[in-house]
Order: structure tokens, then sequence, then C-alpha cells
């Protein structure tokens, strides 16, 4: 199996929960971001109020790559109220109804037969164990998913599915301004059995406000960006990088321009004292 590439390419801004593209501006984007290095595109099946994994599977069709040269992850079981989904409230549905469903409908929107990583969106705390590993095995034993995971598990809940049913990933927040996991024993406890780790929004809120903490945050890091003739956004990538858990990010950007610099940041080599000096800055205090 091709691994996946160091920097995902997160495509829930695609659509339209963002940028609104056409399927020849996917298209484009796709086969371009695949020229830089990066091949592995993550989706939800809730993207776009469920409607962006279909308009990335028309373009990938249009494009000239062969499937084999892509790697496709995807999640399920957050139901949202909306115009394709008209449910009475939100809620997670982790049936083996649902799944087998999901992960069918989004097959047919990518326009693929297999996944190569199916998540479970979020917990849920009516999850099954047993549901999950019977629905799991099943779909894995049709070649319709590769590898399961999940995303936004704790340590309990991830050792809870894995009583029955090895996880190959957990998809988490993680960032320099939210760098919980690092200490609340969750990538610890990934690392020890093996789960792989892929963070979304990776960049944290750095550029979405100009709070204390951006303040004390950009004090330090435009003196690291000289240093290192960086930018910003490849700092803060850098950063997440360096940790032993080998973390994947997932760059939620839809401009080439921005990828480019995120697959370059993979060549950035920090300081151990440069790397401290951001965490201190991201928590107004040294470590303890």
């Amino acid at each position: 199996m091709k691994p996946f590439s160091r920097i995902i390419s997160g495509t829930m801004s695609w659509g339209d929960w963002g940028k609104k593209l056409s399927i020849p501006q996917m298209q484009e984007l796709i086969e371009k971001a695949v020229d830089i290095g990066i091949h592995t595109f993550d989706h939800a099946d809730i993207y776009g109020g469920y409607t962006t994994e279909k308009s990335f599977g028309e373009a990938f069709k249009k494009s000239s790559l062969p499937r084999e040269k892509v790697q496709f992850i995807t999640k399920c079981g957050i139901q949202i109220p909306c115009e394709a989904r008209p449910v009475q409230v939100k809620h997670y549905d982790y049936t083996t109804s649902h799944i087998q469903a999901s992960v069918d409908n989004s097959l047919k929107n990518l326009n693929t037969e297999y996944l190569d990583l199916l998540l479970l969106h979020r917990p849920s705390p009516l999850i099954d164990e047993k549901i999950i590993n019977d629905i799991i095995k099943k779909l894995q034993r049709e070649g319709k998913v590769k590898e399961f995971g999940v995303s936004n598990f704790t340590s309990p809940q991830m050792d809870l599915i894995q009583q029955n049913m090895p996880l190959a990933w957990n998809q988490i927040e993680c960032s320099l301004t939210h760098e919980e996991s690092m200490f609340n024993g969750t990538l610890d406890r990934m690392k020890i059995r093996g789960i792989g780790a892929m963070a979304w929004s990776p960049l944290g809120t750095y550029f979405k406000d100009n709070s204390f903490k951006k303040k004390r945050i950009k004090k330090v890091l435009l003196p690291l960006c000289q240093k290192y003739e960086s930018s910003e956004d490849q700092i803060l990538l850098a950063w997440l990088l360096y940790h032993p858990s080998k973390i994947y990010p997932v760059v939620g950007t839809t401009s080439l321009t921005r990828l480019k610099r995120a697959f370059e940041a993979i060549k950035i080599k920090l300081e151990i004292s440069d790397w401290f000096l951001l965490l201190e800055a991201s928590m107004g205090k040294p470590v303890p």
C-alpha cells in the first residue's frame, strides 16, 4: 500500500463550506497537489452538507491520475440537519446499516472501489465496539476499506474500540496553539499502541485571531522565520512535524502556493531550544 503523503490535503473548504470550487478548479488543484508531492486527500461525508465528496469524485474522474497514485481518506458517523440530510437533530450514528450505507455512498461519490482509510468522525456515547468490529471487518473483507481508524477519540475511547479492532490512525486537533494531546497522554497512548497520528487544523488559531497568545507566539516566530528562511506557516508546521509521534498535518488550504509551502516545511529541522521557545510562547509560561 502506498504510504500517505507527509502533508495531507484536507478538502473541507473545497466546496459549499468554503471556496465553492468548480469541478475544473478541483481537478486542477488535485493534479497540481499531486505534482507537488501531496497525494493523500482527506474527506468526510458531511463536508459541504454532504456534497463535497461527489464534486471531488467528479473532478478526480476527469483528471489523468490513476487511482493507485493517490489515497482517499473519509469519515462517517455525524448526522447533521441540512438540505441533503433532513434529520431532526444533529447526532452520531454508528449502527451497522449507517456505516455500510455511508461507505457505499462515499465510494460512489468519490468514483472509487475502495477507501484507503475510513475514520469514525467523532466519538458517540452510544458507540458499541462489537458493532464497529463486525462491520469494519466485513468492509475490509469486501475490499471496500483498506485501513480503519478514528477521529477526535480520547485514550479510553480508543482503548474501547481496540479491544477487538486494531486502529491504524487517530485524527486529532493538534497544533502549537492546541498542544493538549502532547501532555494528556493521547499521543503517548497512540505511540504505545501503534496508532498513527494525523492533525487537523495544524496551524491552530494563529491566523484566525489576534489574541495575546498569538502576539506572544509572533514575537518568537518572526525571528525564527529569518533564522530558518521560512514563512510563519512553515515554522508552525515544522514545530508539529518535529514531534516523535510523526504527526501527519492535514492542511485545509485551497491555495497552491500555501500547499507548496506546507510541503517544503518537511525539510525544516528546528533546533530543540527553538521548539521549546515556541511552546513557552504559546503556554505563556515555561514548561513545568
